[in-house]
């Protein structure tokens, strides 16, 4: 997954402001993109009036410059530390051909300096520059403040936000999902659109559980890959009541899914984790799922390709790991706060302590203990997080979401697997919500605040149906 993020860069410009604005301003916002780890491709002074962008000429020239980059940039941002000329910064753009995050920064005025000399004018520009961008239907994201020093606080949070949405967006962009084994049959739940997946730029890719079966089959014990996999468990969770065998099947099972990801680039996974692969292959998958999550390459339970989308979104915007949920229960008389549960396959960053392998309890009536080991026990530590929910409504023919923010707390708790309590805001009017809408029972979950950034990606980058819990 990639982290770094680069961006194209708009000095907007007119012509008769002070020449030491743009001058100024361009270095200034430079300064702290560098400081961000932000790549910038823009104009210089040599190409240009001060590197700024006045003209036509001037927007041919940037709009070159960004086409000879555009398999790197992720995102445009337009900076106007004057009035700047709002039909070259929108022809800029729209010559680029990029179809990529755009936002408008515009700097603060000193009172003390407005005099012909120093006055901007960038608030006023701004307003113009975002209607022009409006006619020439490209979308764009605002700063929280109108205008704002770029080495500010509130501006720094903006690209980071920013950020978040940029690499959203590039992620979803030709995102390859692989599909292990087909939906449980008791999980109608779990139905998605493939079609309308594909029609969003997100592709799927299958594998027949018996197929993964055969491939592990076929791997020794002593294979160097089954040997560093079994080694990797044990690096990654607390093995001691485990049994050697289970471990090995587990460790087959990885090597298989990791060379079918890595032969077909798929970013992200959903396996059917109950109950053929109990009763045919004798494990539960949950630890290896859990160590994709971790590294970042989410991987959901149940089949939910729609789900591990949710947490896939998640991961992108906060470059940490996301889980699978289910909404599971309520949590005494406190109607804002509900119980979430796994098996589990929760990723380690979820857990303060390293998480304990055992058997699915639930399972293990079924299958017996022996062919049930794989899932990892533990409670989820207390901290914010964000949740996110992404569907297909074959109905209406879209892709639709929800998101909102909420806390883990340290509610006492006592129950097994992976789980953890859940304060929502309004937790009674989002579950109406979810139920109203028909959503699924599941849920991704992140440790992170990334809300605003995942509503801006989804809703006005990608076009989707995005619902905002507050």
């Amino acid at each position: 997954m990639k982290a770094t993020v680069t961006l194209g860069i708009i000095v907007g410009n007119r012509g008769f402001f002070p020449g030491h604005l743009i001058e100024e301003g361009r270095l200034s916002i430079l300064q702290v993109l560098k400081e961000a780890g932000i790549e910038a491709v823009l104009l210089g002074p040599e190409d240009s009036d001060h590197g700024g962008v006045s003209t036509l000429a001037d927007a041919q020239k940037c709009a070159q410059l960004f086409r000879q980059h555009r398999d790197k940039l992720d995102g445009i941002l337009i900076t106007l530390p004057n009035f700047g000329d709002e039909k070259a910064v929108a022809d800029t753009i729209r010559l680029s051909e990029l179809n990529v995050p755009v936002l408008v920064h515009a700097f603060d005025d000193d009172v003390t300096k407005m005099t012909n000399l120093d006055r901007r004018d960038s608030f006023c520009g701004k307003i113009s520059v975002c209607n022009c961008l409006n006619q020439y239907g490209i979308p764009y994201t605002l700063t929280e403040l109108h205008t704002v020093d770029p080495r500010d606080e509130s501006f720094r949070s903006d690209l980071r936000k920013f950020m978040a949405v940029c690499r959203i967006v590039r992620g979803l962009k030709h995102a390859r999902i692989g599909a292990l084994g087909a939906r449980p049959t008791a999980f109608n739940t779990v139905r998605y659109s493939e079609k309308l997946l594909e029609m969003n730029g997100i592709s799927v890719d299958t594998l027949d559980l018996s197929e993964a079966f055969g491939r592990a089959s076929r791997l020794s014990g002593d294979d160097p890959a089954v040997r560093q996999k079994v080694e990797q468990i044990q690096a990654y969770a607390l093995t001691q009541k485990v049994p050697a065998v289970p471990l090995e099947r587990m460790a087959r099972f990885g090597v298989v899914v990791d060379r079918w990801m890595e032969q077909n680039c798929l970013s992200a996974t959903a396996i059917q984790c109950w109950t053929s692969i109990e009763h045919y292959f004798g494990i539960t998958p949950c630890t290896m799922m859990s160590m994709m999550s971790n590294q970042l390459i989410p991987s959901a339970c149940e089949t939910d390709v729609t789900g591990v989308i949710s947490m896939y979104i998640m991961t992108l915007a906060s470059l940490r790991p996301s889980a699978l949920l289910d909404w599971n229960n309520n949590y005494s008389m406190d109607r804002n706060k509900v119980v979430v549960f796994h098996c589990s396959n929760l990723p380690a960053d979820f857990f303060d302590q390293t998480p304990i392998m055992g058997y699915s309890e639930i399972f293990a009536a079924d299958v017996d203990q022996e062919n049930a080991y794989g899932t990892l026990a533990g409670r989820i530590k207390p901290q914010p997080f964000t949740y996110c929910r992404v569907s297909t409504d074959d109905v209406q023919g879209q892709v639709r979401a929800y998101v909102g923010e909420g806390r883990f707390t340290d509610d006492r708790l006592a129950t097994f697997g992976g789980y953890g309590v859940a304060e929502v805001p309004n937790l009674q009017g989002l579950l109406k919500y979810v139920c109203d809408q028909s959503f699924e029972h599941h849920v991704a979950a992140n440790l992170s605040q990334v809300a605003g950034a995942v509503e801006e990606a989804l809703a006005k980058y990608l076009r989707w149906s995005v619902y905002r819990h507050i």
